[in-house]
């Protein structure tokens, strides 16, 4: 089970990022603030003070076409807000 899916890099996690050394990650809707904490360590080796997460919710759509009415939805997905110790950065750039 892969924990970390893909750093969020939006303007408002960027900022967050260079503000305030909050980090901003996409991971797995069953993993819980323990694991995730080890994760990021693992793989970025910084270490990490605080672990918020925040589960978003699928977004339905409605569609009117020829054929009738279609309905879908979005994934949910679970988002980490990830506060670094005081000095330690994480370069999302890096391998890119």
């Amino acid at each position: 089970m892969s924990i970390l899916i893909k750093p969020i890099i939006t303007e408002k996690a960027t900022n967050d990022s260079e503000l305030n050394n909050r980090y901003t990650f996409q991971v797995n809707t069953k993993a819980n603030k323990v694991e995730i904490k080890k994760a990021v360590e693992a793989v970025y080796g910084v270490s990490v003070e605080k672990v918020r997460t925040i589960n978003v919710r699928p977004d339905r759509r409605t569609k009117y076409t020829k054929t009738g009415i279609q309905h879908g939805k979005t994934n949910a997905v679970k988002k980490a807000i990830v506060q670094l110790a005081e000095g330690e950065t994480i370069d999302l750039y890096a391998n890119m």
